[in-house]
């Protein structure tokens, strides 16, 4: 179990979160949905240790994130947009990655399931952007992370690709990881999470189940859900 509680953070005078509380629990997705510049990249950096927090803090089980790194052996991290070393090939940057964790046992299904072999010889920057998503995900998930954090991961993939990650995801969930997911596509979103967290203006408006969601604001979809928690927002 994550905890994260009480996470406020400024840039300057540009606050970004306001006392975030939220929870990630294994086995389990947890959708963090908000418009931009709601802190959705700041909370990321902060579970990364990328950030470090004005006030509050992130537990792991009994451990306090305070900047070790040492737990980042545990995460799978897939970014949004990717920049690999361009110069070296795929196969030389999965070794680069796989050097970086030496005792783990490299997870290649999603490699075969995209069929990258013949595109693990050339250099990164020959392959094209929807190759790069595919070795951006083979990279998050190749060493069973217990905590996945995937922004918008389907983005550039072809529907045979996409879904094959969904898949992916899916087993993952089964197999006990916590995985925090974002994405702009909130039918996505709806098929794919167990509980919501819709962050605006730095603060958590909604935390909770997907059901619950959907009860509380009496929509059908998320979207809706989303739209109608938007819009009470800008009312308050």
């Amino acid at each position: 179990m994550i905890r994260v509680r009480g996470l406020h953070k400024r840039f300057g005078n540009q606050v970004v979160l306001k006392g975030v509380d939220l929870d990630l629990t294994p086995g389990r997705v947890t959708a963090v949905i908000g418009p931009n510049g709601a802190g959705k990249t700041t909370l990321i950096k902060m579970l990364l240790g990328l950030v470090t927090p004005d006030r509050g803090r992130v537990v792991w089980d009994d451990l306090v994130l305070n900047g070790d790194c040492r737990y980042r052996s545990r995460v799978g991290y897939m970014p949004q947009i990717v920049r690999f070393p361009e110069n070296l090939t795929g196969r030389e940057l999965l070794d680069m990655v796989s050097s970086l964790r030496p005792a783990a046992v490299p997870d290649t299904r999603l490699i075969e399931a995209f069929d990258l072999q013949a595109d693990l010889g050339k250099p990164c920057r020959t392959l094209s952007g929807g190759t790069r998503q595919k070795l951006n995900a083979a990279i998050a998930f190749r060493f069973h992370p217990e905590l996945l954090i995937l922004d918008e991961p389907t983005a550039g993939l072809d529907p045979i690709a996409a879904r094959v990650l969904k898949d992916r995801v899916r087993e993952a969930r089964e197999a006990g990881s916590t995985i925090l997911l974002t994405s702009h596509v909130m039918s996505e979103l709806e098929r794919l999470s167990d509980d919501v967290v819709f962050l605006l203006e730095g603060g958590v408006r909604y935390r909770g189940s997907l059901a619950d969601i959907k009860a509380q604001t009496g929509e059908t979809e998320l979207e809706g859900a989303i739209a109608w928690l938007m819009l009470a927002g800008a009312a308050s």
